[in-house]
C-alpha cells in the first residue's frame, strides 16, 4: 500500500517535472519568435527609412533645382524691364527737352502778343477819345444812351411775343378745356341742382311755442341741453329756428321736435325718448346715404366708417349745394376727365367722392376740411394718391399726380356749373369788395371795377408809370393773388387797360 502511494506521488512529481520543463520551452520558443519577429522588423524599417531618405534627397534635389531655374528667369524678366525704364527714361527726357523748347516758343509768343494787345489797348483808347470828342459824350453816357434805347426795343418785343404766345396758348388750351369740360357736364347733368336741409320747424300755431318753452323754460332748456343745440322762438310766426355747428344734430333736433310737436306732449321724459329714437333713425338714414352715394358715384368696397362719415354729408351745404350730391357730382366729372385724359379713372372717382369728406368733422376738429378728410381717409386705409387728392384739392400740400389735378378741376366745375350754388346778398357785396380792394393795393393803379357779378375786373393804370410789359406781369400777379387768397366760385378774369392819350391844338 505504501510503495503504490509512492509510485503515485513519484508520478505525480515527474509529471509536474515533465510540464514545467514544456512550458519552459514553449515560452523559450516564444521569446525567440518574438525577437527574430522584432529583428525583421527593424530590419524593415531601416530599409524603409534609406529609401525615403533616398527620395526626400532626390526631391530635395529637383526643388532646388526648380527654385534656380525660377531665379533664373526672374533675373532675365528684371534685366528685360530694367533695360525698358532706361529706354522709357531717355525717352522721357526727350519729351522734356521738346516740351521745354515748346514752353520757350510759347513764352516768346505771348510776349508778342502782349506786346500786342498793350498797342492795340492804346490804339482803343486813341479811338474812344476821337469818338468822345466828336459826340461830345462821354462813355458811361454813350453806353447809357445805348442800353435805354435796347431796353425800350427789348420790352416792346418782349411784350408784344408775350401777347402773342399768352394769346395763342389761352385760345389753344380754352377751346381743348371747354370740349372736355362741356363733355363732362353733359355726361354728368344733374337734374337736381341744390338741396339744403332746413333749421326750422313749423308749428300749427303760436300758442304751440308756449308748450316747447315749458313752465319756467323747463321744456326748452331740456332740449337744448339733450340735443345739444339751440332752440330760438322769436317773433316769426308759427315757426321756431334751430341753430347748431353740427349738421347732424340739427337734423336729429329738428326731426325731433316736430315729432314732439305733432304729439303734443312736450316735456323732459318725453324729448329725452324722442331724441333717442330719431337719433338712430338719423344713424341709420346716414349710412343708408352714404351706400346710395357710394353705388351712384360706382366706388365699392370703401370701408364702413368711411361710408357713414360720407353719409353725414347729406345735412351739409354749401352755398346752398348739398354736399353729398356735390360729391357724388364731382366723382362722375373725375372719372370722364380721367377718362378723356387717359389718368387712372378708378382713382379719379374715389378722389372726387372723397374729396369733401373732411366737411363732415371739420366743425369738430381742428383744421381745414382738406386736411381733416386726409388724414381719415389715410387712417382707413385709403389709397395714398387719393389721400394726395383729398390733401390737396385745396393746393394746401403739394400735388402728386394727374389724378389729384383732375379731382380739383372736378371740384370747381361742380361748384361753378350754371346754378349749382348761390350767395348771399351780404357776401356778393364783400366778395366784390374784397377784389376791388385787392386790386388797387398795387402801384399805379388808378381804379378798378368789378364786372359781371365779380367774374371780370377790369384794372385802369397810370401809363406813365406801367408799361406794357409791366401791365402784362400785374395781371397775372393780381390773378395769382386772387387764387391764393379769395374764394369764389368758377373763375374771375383780370383785365390791365393801359391808354395813353396826346392832343394837341391848332391854332
Amino acid at each position: 500500500m505504501e510503495n503504490s502511494q509512492l509510485i503515485l506521488l513519484g508520478t505525480a512529481i515527474l509529471a509536474v517535472i515533465v510540464g514545467y520543463a514544456i512550458k519552459h520551452f514553449q515560452v523559450e520558443g516564444a521569446k525567440r519568435r518574438q525577437k527574430e519577429e522584432a529583428d525583421r522588423i527593424i530590419l524593415e524599417a531601416k530599409e524603409e527609412a534609406k529609401t525615403i531618405e533616398l527620395k526626400a534627397k532626390n526631391e530635395a534635389l529637383e526643388t532646388r533645382q526648380r527654385a534656380e531655374a525660377d531665379i533664373d528667369r526672374k533675373r532675365k524678366d528684371l534685366s528685360r524691364e530694367d533695360d525698358q525704364l532706361r529706354q522709357r527714361r531717355i525717352e522721357l527726357d526727350k519729351r522734356t527737352e521738346k516740351l521745354e523748347e515748346r514752353d520757350q516758343s510759347l513764352n516768346r509768343r505771348q510776349s508778342a502778343l502782349d506786346k500786342r494787345d498793350n498797342e492795340l489797348e492804346e490804339k482803343r483808347k486813341e479811338i474812344v477819345a476821337r469818338l468822345e470828342s466828336v459826340s461830345s459824350m462821354t462813355r458811361a453816357e454813350a453806353r447809357k444812351v445805348l442800353m435805354d434805347e435796347v431796353e425800350r426795343e427789348s420790352r416792346a418785343d418782349m411784350a408784344r411775343i408775350m401777347r402773342q404766345i399768352e394769346g395763342e396758348a389761352r385760345e389753344e388750351g380754352e377751346k381743348k378745356a371747354r370740349n372736355i369740360i362741356s363733355l363732362a357736364i353733359q355726361r354728368v347733368a344733374s337734374e337736381h341742382v341744390a338741396e339744403s336741409t332746413t333749421s326750422v320747424v313749423a308749428l300749427p300755431s303760436d300758442e304751440m311755442k308756449g308748450r316747447i318753452i315749458g313752465r319756467n323754460g323747463r321744456n326748452i332748456r331740456s332740449f337744448e341741453q339733450a340735443a345739444g343745440v339751440d332752440v330760438v322762438v322769436d317773433d316769426t310766426p308759427e315757426a321756431v329756428t334751430i341753430s347748431s355747428f353740427d349738421p347732424v344734430r340739427r337734423e336729429v333736433a329738428r326731426r325731433a321736435l316736430a315729432k314732439l310737436v305733432v304729439d303734443g306732449r312736450i316735456h323732459p321724459a318725453s324729448i329725452e325718448k324722442t331724441l333717442q329714437k330719431e337719433q338712430q333713425e338719423v344713424d341709420k338714414a346716414i349710412v343708408e346715404a352714404g351706400e346710395q352715394a357710394v353705388y351712384d358715384a360706382g366706388v365699392p368696397n370703401l370701408n364702413k366708417e368711411i361710408v357713414k362719415m360720407l353719409g353725414r354729408l347729406q345735412f351739409r351745404t354749401s352755398y346752398g349745394q348739398n354736399q353729398l350730391h356735390h360729391a357724388v357730382e364731382t366723382s362722375r366729372i373725375a372719372a370722364v376727365l380721367a377718362a378723356e385724359l387717359g389718368a387712372n379713372i378708378e382713382l379719379s372717382k374715389v378722389g372726387g367722392l372723397l374729396h369733401d369728406l373732411g366737411k363732415a368733422m371739420d366743425h369738430n376738429t381742428e383744421g381745414t376740411h382738406a386736411a381733416i378728410g386726409a388724414e381719415f381717409a389715410r387712417r382707413y386705409g385709403v389709397n395714398p394718391a387719393v389721400v394726395n387728392a383729398i390733401a390737396s384739392h385745396h393746393h394746401e400740400v403739394e400735388q402728386e399726380g394727374v389724378e389729384s389735378v383732375i379731382v380739383e378741376a372736378a371740384d370747381a366745375i361742380s361748384g361753378a356749373r350754371p346754378g349749382a350754388r348761390r350767395e348771399s346778398l351780404e357776401q356778393y357785396v364783400k366778395r366784390i369788395k374784397a377784389l376791388e380792394d385787392l386790386a388797387n393795393s398795387y402801384k399805379g393803379v388808378v381804379q378798378s371795377y368789378a364786372l359781371q357779378a365779380g367774374r371780370e375786373v377790369r384794372i385802369i393804370v397810370k401809363p406813365e408809370d406801367i408799361d406794357d410789359l409791366e401791365a402784362a406781369r400785374m395781371a397775372r400777379d393780381i390773378a395769382k393773388q386772387i387764387e391764393e387768397t379769395m374764394q369764389y366760385p368758377g373763375q374771375i378774369k383780370v383785365t390791365v387797360l393801359r391808354e395813353t392819350r396826346a392832343s394837341e391844338f391848332a391854332k
